[in-house]
C-alpha cells in the first residue's frame, strides 16, 4: 500500500478516496494517520460493554476475563487489527472472522446486545479522534469506517447493521440511553480488566489507571456503572492539556511510515516473539449449558 509522504498529503487523499476504496481508507486511517488515538479508542470500547448487565453477566459467565484478562484483551485487539490490517477477504481476515463466529455460537444475547456490542468498536473510537486527535476523521474516513463494519456485521450474521455512521451512532445512544446500568459482574470485570491498561502505563502512574480511565470516559453515568472513581475537572482539564501538546508535536512531525500493527508480529509481554492465528481466542470454547436460553435468533 502507498503511503503519501507527509500529514497534509495524505489528508488530501483521506478527503476524496474512490468509492471502492473503503477498506483502504479506514486501513490509513487506523494503522496512519490515526492510530494512537483510535487504539486507544479500541480499548474504551471494550469497557463499555462491561456497564450493559446483560452483556456483562454473558461475559462473566464465560470466566475467559476473570481468569485471563491480559489474553482476553489482547486477543480482542489483535482480531480487530488482523480484520483491518490483512482485509476482510483476505486468508487470515476470513480465519478471524471465523473465530469470532466459533465463539459467539450458542452464546446469549439480543439482536440489539449483538449489534451495540460491534457497533462500540465503530462509534467509540471515533468519537475518541473527533475530540482528541490531532484532526477529526474525514467524511470519507466515517463513510469507510461504516462500511467495514457493515461489511463484518454481515459476515456475523449480525442483524441490522446500520449503513451510515450517523444511524451507528443514533443506535449507539438510544442503546446505552436505555442499558447501561450497574452490576457485580460489571464491576468485577472492570476490576480484572483495568491491570490491563495498568501494564502498559509507566511505573509511577499505575496506581492511577482507574481514575485514568474515568477521565478517559468522561460519562459520569458510565463511570458509576463501572465502579471507577469519578473524576474531576481539574484531571479532565490536565488530559486536555497534554493531548493539545501531543497533537500539536505531531503535526510537526512527518507522517508514520510504519504501520500501527503488523499481522503476526504484535508485540507486547503475551506474545513478545509474535503470534501465529491457532493462539488467538478463548482458550475454552462457551458450555451452552451455563447460559440461560435467550440466543440470538
Amino acid at each position: 500500500m502507498k503511503i503519501h509522504p507527509t500529514l497534509a498529503d495524505s489528508l488530501r487523499r483521506q478527503e476524496s478516496p474512490s468509492s471502492n476504496d473503503w477498506e483502504t481508507t479506514f486501513r490509513t486511517m487506523v494503522l496512519y494517520d490515526l492510530a494512537a488515538d483510535m487504539e486507544l479508542g479500541f480499548f474504551l470500547a471494550y469497557y463499555r460493554n462491561f456497564a450493559i448487565p446483560s452483556i456483562a453477566a454473558t461475559l462473566y459467565r464465560n470466566g475467559e476475563i476473570q481468569e485471563r484478562p491480559m489474553k482476553r484483551s489482547y486477543d480482542t485487539a489483535i482480531v480487530i487489527y488482523e480484520l483491518i490490517a490483512s482485509g476482510l477477504d483476505s486468508d487470515r481476515g476470513e480465519h478471524m472472522v471465523a473465530l469470532l463466529n466459533r465463539a459467539h455460537r450458542n452464546v446469549p444475547g439480543s439482536a440489539d446486545d449483538y449489534l451495540y456490542v460491534l457497533l462500540t468498536l465503530l462509534v467509540v473510537p471515533v468519537r475518541w479522534a473527533q475530540q482528541h486527535a490531532w484532526r477529526p476523521p474525514t467524511g470519507a474516513e466515517l463513510t469507510a469506517a461504516a462500511r467495514f463494519f457493515a461489511e463484518l456485521g454481515s459476515r456475523m450474521n449480525v442483524k441490522g447493521m446500520p449503513e451510515t455512521y450517523a444511524e451507528a451512532e443514533r443506535f449507539f445512544d438510544q442503546y446505552e440511553a436505555t442499558h447501561v446500568s450497574a452490576s457485580i459482574e460489571g464491576q468485577k470485570l472492570m476490576d480484572a480488566t483495568v491491570q490491563v491498561f495498568q501494564s502498559r502505563l509507566p511505573l509511577p502512574l499505575r496506581p492511577f489507571a482507574a481514575r485514568m480511565i474515568s477521565v478517559m470516559l468522561a460519562d459520569d453515568r458510565l463511570v458509576g456503572a463501572l465502579g471507577l472513581p469519578r473524576s474531576g475537572r481539574g484531571s479532565r482539564a490536565t488530559l486536555g492539556i497534554i493531548l493539545a501538546v501531543r497533537n500539536a508535536l505531531h503535526r510537526r512531525l512527518p507522517l508514520q511510515r510504519k504501520p500501527h500493527f503488523t499481522p503476526g508480529k504484535a508485540g507486547s509481554s503475551l506474545y513478545p516473539g509474535g503470534y501465529s492465528l491457532d493462539q488467538i481466542g478463548p482458550v475454552k470454547v462457551p458450555d451452552p449449558s451455563t447460559f440461560q436460553s435467550h440466543e440470538l435468533s
